[in-house]
């Protein structure tokens, strides 16, 4: 006698992937997500975390490594090592701050913004890739309601929460 048989449900490769909740399914899109755009990425010769620190310090030249701590909210320590492996890689220059002379004030060199230009062409993209499934209005919809679980979570609206846990 089969299992469906005895049970009087399948038992087959369809009801043992079932795991369909909306918490699993956010999980194994991001996973999806995040390694597709690593590997998209990954003819930059960059990583995703060095993506998200240019696109802050792009978005505010001249910020402090201490106000990218902040925003990341992690120790400042791990931001001086991020920002050195990105001044290694010529993408990220520290030139020291007039008004606090003690501080340094980051800023993209012509690199790090040609990295950032092939970047977005990049990021969208993967956004197109990943969303292929929706049309424009069901795209926005679902956005807006991850917009609305991520503000719920309490997460900081631009920052991946992985610069927190990251073993740097």
């Amino acid at each position: 006698m089969s299992t469906e048989q005895q049970t009087g449900h399948d038992d087959g490769p369809a009801r043992r992937s079932r795991p369909r909740g909306a918490a699993f399914l956010l999980s194994q899109v991001g996973a999806q997500a995040a390694t597709r755009f690593a590997e998209r990425i990954s003819g930059l010769g960059v990583l995703p975390s060095d993506v998200g620190l240019l696109r802050m310090i792009a978005s505010r030249p001249g910020r402090s490594q201490q106000s990218l701590a902040e925003e990341l909210g992690v120790v400042p320590s791990r931001v001086v090592s991020l920002v050195d492996g990105l001044e290694r890689k010529g993408l990220v220059e520290r030139r020291r701050n007039p008004q606090d002379r003690r501080n340094y004030a980051l800023h993209l060199t012509e690199d790090g913004a040609l990295v950032m230009s092939k970047m977005r062409e990049l990021a969208t993209a993967h956004e197109d890739e990943i969303c292929a499934a929706l049309d424009d209005d069901q795209r926005a919809q679902l956005t807006g309601l991850l917009e609305a679980i991520a503000a719920q979570q309490g997460l900081t609206a631009g920052v991946h929460p992985g610069f927190r846990k990251a073993p740097w």
